[in-house]
C-alpha cells in the first residue's frame, strides 16, 4: 500500500509539473506557429503514435505486468523486452524515413506533413528505449525514475525549443511546424538519456524486496515467450486503437472542410481543439492517470497472490476519486472555460469547446482507471473490444456529425463514446470483482458539495474588494478556480470526517 500511495503521489506531482510546463509550451507554440501549425503537427503525430503502440507501449505494459508478478525474473525479462522493442523500433523508423512523401500524401491526406515525418521517425527508437525502462521500474513498483523522466523530458524540450526559436528569430529564419517536431525529438532523446543514466546508477533491483529475492538468470528464449504472450494482444489492441485514432485525426479536418470551412480554417479549428481545449480538460487527469499506471502492476500482483479483497478495495478507491475529480472539473470548466480560453490562448472558441467537454471529465477519468484495473486482471481482450466500440462510435460522429454541426458534432460524439466506455468497463469489472458502489456517496454528495462550493465562491466574491487597477484575466480566473476547489475539497473532507 505504501509503495502504491507514494508512487501515486510522486507520479501525480510530477504529472502536474509536466502539465503546467506543457501549458507554457503550448501557449508559446500557439503564438509562434499558430493554430494552423498546431493542426498540422497534430496530423503528423498519429504516425508516431502507431509506431509507439507497436514497439513501445505494449511492451512497456507487458513488462510492468509480468515483472510485478515475477520480480525475481525482472532483469532477464527487461533485457528481452528491450531487445525486441529496439529491433522493431529501428525497422519502423526506417520504413517511415524512406516513405515520408507517400505517407503524407496518401495516408495523412496532407502533403505539407512530408518534411516532418523523417524527424518523427528518428524519435521512435528513443521512445521505445525509455518506455521499456519505465515498464521495468513500474513492475518493480519503483515509480521515482519514470516520474522524474517526464519532468526531464519536458524541461529539456522546452529549453531547447526556446533556444532554437530565439536563434531562428535572430537569423531571420521563419518559425514553422518544424520547431514543434524538433522539440518532440529532443524530448524523447532527453527522456531516453535520463532513464539510461538512472538504470545504470539506480537500478530497481537494488531496493526493497529484491534484496531478499535474488534475480533468476534466464535465457532470451525462456523469457521471450511469456513476455510476448502478454505483449502481442496488447500490441494488436493498441495498433487497432491507434489506427482508428489516426483515422479520426485525419478525417476531422477533411470533414470540417465538408461543413464549409477552407483547408486553413479546418486545420485551425482542429488545432484549437487538440492543442488548446483538450489539454485543459486532460490537465486534472494527472491524478487519475497516475493511479491508473500504478493500478495495473498492483492489481496484477494481488491477483497472482489471490488477494481479491485488495483488488476490490482498489476498484472502490479508484471509482470514488475518479468521480470526485470529474464532478469538480465539470464545475470548473463550465464556469471558467471561456475566461481560460481567452486569457491563455486568446481563443474564445477554445473556451466554448471546454464548456462542452467539461461533461466528459468523470467518464474520461473513470474509463482510464477502470480500464487499467481490467488490464491488470488480464482482461485485455475485454478492454480492447470496448475501446474499439467506443472509437467506432466516435468515428460515426466524425463522418456524419461534423458536416452537419461542425466541430460541435464531434464534441458530442466524444461525450457519448466516453460515457459508453466508462459504463462498459464498470459493468465488466462488476462481473468479475465484488466492489462497493454507493451512488449517494460517490455522485449525489460531491454534486451537492459542488453546488454549495459554487454558491460560497460567488458569496465570497461579492464581499471581496475590487483591486486597484486591472487584474489580468488569467490570474483572476485562477483565483476563482482555487476558491471553488478549496471549498469543494473542504466540504468533502468534512463529510468524510463526520462519517468516521
Amino acid at each position: 500500500k505504501m509503495a502504491f500511495i507514494t508512487g501515486t503521489l510522486l507520479l501525480t506531482s510530477t504529472g502536474f509539473i509536466c502539465r503546467i510546463l506543457g501549458f507554457f509550451y503550448r501557449i508559446f507554440m500557439s503564438r509562434t506557429i499558430g493554430a494552423e501549425g498546431l493542426g498540422i503537427y497534430n496530423m503528423v503525430h498519429p504516425i508516431f503514435s502507431i509506431c509507439f503502440a507497436v514497439c513501445a507501449g505494449s511492451i512497456q505494459t507487458a513488462l510492468s505486468q509480468y515483472v510485478a508478478a515475477n520480480q525475481t525474473r525482472g532483469r532477464a525479462v527487461f533485457r528481452t523486452g528491450l531487445v525486441i522493442a529496439m529491433g522493431m523500433s529501428f525497422l519502423l523508423a526506417w520504413v517511415i524515413y524512406g516513405n515520408a512523401g507517400f505517407l503524407a500524401e496518401k495516408l495523412l491526406l496532407e502533403p505539407r506533413c512530408a518534411p516532418y515525418l523523417p524527424v518523427m521517425a528518428v524519435s521512435v527508437p528513443f521512445a521505445a528505449l525509455h518506455a521499456c525502462i519505465n515498464g521495468y521500474y513500474y513492475g518493480m513498483q519503483k515509480a521515482r525514475v519514470p516520474a522524474f523522466s517526464q519532468v526531464a523530458e519536458q524541461v529539456i524540450r522546452m529549453g531547447a525549443v526556446f533556444l532554437i526559436a530565439s536563434i531562428w528569430l535572430e537569423s531571420g529564419r521563419q518559425i514553422t511546424v518544424s520547431l514543434a517536431v524538433y522539440g518532440h525529438l529532443i524530448g524523447e532523446m532527453a527522456s531516453a538519456v535520463f532513464t539510461v543514466f538512472c538504470l545504470g546508477f539506480f537500478p530497481p533491483c537494488k531496493d526493497g524486496d529484491s534484496r531478499r529475492a535474488p534475480a533468476i538468470p534466464l535465457s532470451f528464449g525462456a523469457t521471450a515467450a511469456p513476455l510476448m504472450a502478454l505483449a502481442l494482444p496488447l500490441m494488436g489492441n493498441r495498433l487497432i486503437l491507434n489506427v482508428l485514432g489516426s483515422a479520426e485525426a485525419i478525417w476531422i479536418p477533411n470533414r470540417l472542410m465538408s461543413s464549409g470551412l477552407t483547408n486553413s480554417e479546418a486545420l485551425s479549428v482542429y488545432g484549437v481543439l487538440t492543442s488548446m481545449a483538450l489539454p485543459f480538460i486532460l490537465f486534472p487527469s494527472a491524478i487519475t492517470n497516475s493511479i491508473a499506471v500504478l493500478l495495473l502492476p498492483s492489481v496484477a500482483k494481488d491477483q497472482a497472490e489471490g488477494r481479491t479483497e485488495s483488488i476490490s478495495g482498489s476498484v472502490s478507491m479508484a471509482l470514488r476519486y475518479s468521480l470526485y475529480m470529474g464532478i469538480l472539473c465539470i464545475g470548473i470548466f463550465v464556469l471558467f472555460g471561456c475566461p481560460l480560453g481567452i486569457s491563455v490562448f486568446k481563443e474564445e472558441q477554445a473556451g466554448h469547446c471546454m464548456q462542452i467537454l467539461a461533461w466528459l471529465c468523470p467518464f474520461l477519468y473513470l474509463a482510464a482507471t477502470m480500464g487499467s484495473i481490467l488490464n491488470g486482471l488480464g482482461c485485455t481482450r475485454t478492454t480492447f473490444l470496448q475501446s474499439v466500440a467506443a472509437m467506432l462510435l466516435r468515428l460515426v460522429f466524425v463522418v456524419a456529425g461534423i458536416p452537419l454541426f461542425g466541430i460541435y458534432g464531434y464534441l458530442c460524439g466524444m461525450l457519448i463514446s466516453e460515457i459508453f466506455l466508462a459504463l462498459a468497463h464498470l459493468w465488466s469489472l462488476k462481473r468479475r470483482i465484488p466492489f462497493t458502489w454507493n451512488a449517494r456517496d460517490m455522485i449525489a454528495k460531491p454534486a451537492f458539495f459542488l453546488f454549495l462550493a459554487t454558491g460560497i465562491h460567488y458569496f465570497i466574491a461579492g464581499f471581496l474588494p475590487t483591486p486597484s487597477g486591472t487584474m489580468p484575466l488569467f490570474f483572476k480566473t485562477s483565483g476563482q478556480i482555487l476558491v471553488l476547489s478549496s471549498c469543494y475539497g473542504v466540504l468533502l473532507l468534512y463529510a468524510h470526517i463526520l462519517r468516521k
